[in-house]
């Protein structure tokens, strides 16, 4: 490793955005717009932006969420392909950047490592590594925004895997895709049954020989069109802007409907959900092995089949589904706990993502470090005893972009009203309230939060320390809501205790 090297310069911003994705391209767009006084500037540590949708190239990629939703409400998706591929969406992004100016306030390859607050100036000190030199960057910013996503985009997550290193063939992570990868003619395995494989099983079968999704248990997957006829329904009497935003609510409205169905009725959104499945693949299908999982829907995220590609494949007999366990890997494929071999000559273990909240950067408040698993969230926006420092984290039911908006309209407010009143510091005070705690995505039981459980912040069971699932609730809490709540404590510098 190239030994760090330190820039003695020392900038100074109003608000430093970390992350140049979905999340830090709207926080950009609102604080230019609603606080245009503030000079800020995104950090983003790789060689372009984009996020998630510049770092995973697998076949098929796409997004669950529609764009409706997924988009930007001040940016309208006009295509009428709304379940979007993701070269579609990275072109979206990065248009949306460039039509705002927001491209030319990012600064690529920093990476951001540590930042330490001071209370008596009131400001963060953020370290970067920046370039192949390895040089190390620091800024001082009033504010800090951290717009890092929730998973570790060095690695993905791989089992152990016995015997895997027998296998003669090649192995593929879905997060690190070999562009050169011929697949062409090829038996392929793919070994997960999560949104990943989903997405990947059908886009591979295109060109291999076959596709072999096995699993240890089964997903649920919906079948959804991608497109919208834009010369039927409301899109052809309606003015575009005003479809637009029907669209967008109905879609908003329809996941909260549903999302409220499986907390309250399971049975029957389980129901619904395979009766779908068995309209797709008939009931000479084994539904129950493959298909019908033995959680309640929601209890972990649900998988998307644009217009029905998975199971159109299946029928195709392009994929076929294999509900068992890895026994051991062999030179020619995999042996099963059941006895059976399956034959592979690329083996794709899309097994799941490694959560790391805030992008791991080490927070250090007045000398002492912060330790994020015992700290507890703020409107599901910042953290209790962490002066000035904002995170985006989306919903786990809906579009991210849905509470990013939110969570940047309500911090453009909190600026607003520090800079009216000469404010310099505000900080989310439990104060001598006592509040039952709980985990922070304590409805998901999928297997990469149960991972990281121990280690990412916690919510409390009442609001304002309550973390929402449902977009008309977080209406009320960050839009509507009074910014000086009586929880946030506002300081000046001049203050003692600032």
């Amino acid at each position: 490793m190239k030994a760090e090297k330190k820039d003695t310069a020392i900038e100074h911003l109003d608000v430093l955005i970390v992350g140049a994705g979905i999340s830090g391209i709207c926080m950009a767009y609102y604080l230019q717009t609603r606080c245009p006084q503030k000079r800020f500037a995104l950090f983003e540590g790789r060689q372009a932006s984009g996020g998630t949708w510049d770092l995973f190239q697998y076949p098929g990629v796409r997004s669950d969420s529609d764009m409706y939703t997924l988009g930007y409400s001040f940016r309208p998706w006009q295509d009428a392909k709304v379940i979007a591929d993701g070269q579609s969406i990275l072109q979206y992004l990065r248009e949306t950047a460039a039509t705002f100016g927001i491209d030319q306030h990012i600064r690529f390859n920093h990476q951001v490592r540590r930042a330490t607050w001071f209370s008596a100036e009131a400001r963060w000190m953020v370290e970067a590594v920046c370039g192949p030199e390895q040089k190390i960057v620091s800024v001082t910013c009033n504010f800090l925004c951290m717009c890092t996503g929730y998973y570790d985009y060095e690695q993905g997550y791989t089992p152990v895997l016995p015997g895997i290193e027998h296998f003669t063939g090649r192995i593929v992570h879905p997060q690190h895709w070999p562009l050169d990868l011929d697949y062409t003619g090829k038996q392929v395995v793919v070994i997960g049954s999560g949104a990943t494989a989903v997405t990947l099983a059908p886009a591979l079968a295109e060109q291999a020989a076959h596709v072999t999704m096995l699993q240890r248990s089964p997903t649920y997957i919906v079948a959804r069109s991608a497109s919208v006829d834009k010369g039927r329904g409301i899109h052809r009497f309606l003015p575009a802007w005003l479809a637009y935003r029907l669209a967008r609510w109905q879609s908003i409205l329809f996941g909260i409907y549903f999302y409220t169905l499986t907390r309250r009725r399971p049975e029957v959104a389980k129901e619904q959900l395979l009766y779908q499945v068995r309209q797709q693949l008939g009931d000479s299908y084994d539904i129950e092995t493959h298909l019908t999982p033995a959680y309640n829907p929601w209890d972990q995220r649900l998988c998307l089949a644009p217009d029905g590609d998975f199971f159109a494949a299946i029928r195709a007999g392009k994929v076929s589904i294999v509900t068992d366990q890895i026994e051991a890997f062999t030179e020619q494929g995999i042996k099963l706990r059941s006895g059976d071999d399956l034959a592979a000559d690329i083996i794709v273990t899309a097994t799941g993502l490694t959560m790391k909240i805030m992008g791991g950067v080490q927070l250090v408040v007045d000398d002492v470090p912060v330790d994020l698993a015992r700290t507890l969230i703020y409107r599901g926006m910042m953290y209790r005893d962490i002066p000035n420092l904002a995170f985006v984290f989306g919903y786990i039911n809906a579009s991210w972009t849905l509470k990013c908006e939110l969570i940047t309209q309500r911090l453009c407010r909190i600026l607003n009203y520090m800079d009216r009143h000469a404010y310099a510091q505000c900080t989310p005070r439990l104060g001598d309230h006592a509040i039952a705690e709980e985990p922070m995505l304590v409805a998901l039981t999928s297997g990469y939060v149960q991972r990281a459980r121990d280690m990412m912040p916690r919510q409390g069971s009442s609001n304002p320390w309550k973390m929402h699932q449902n977009y008309l609730r977080d209406v009320w809490s960050l839009r509507l809501n009074h910014v000086n709540d009586g929880t946030m404590e506002f300081t000046r510098r001049t203050d003692p205790q600032a």
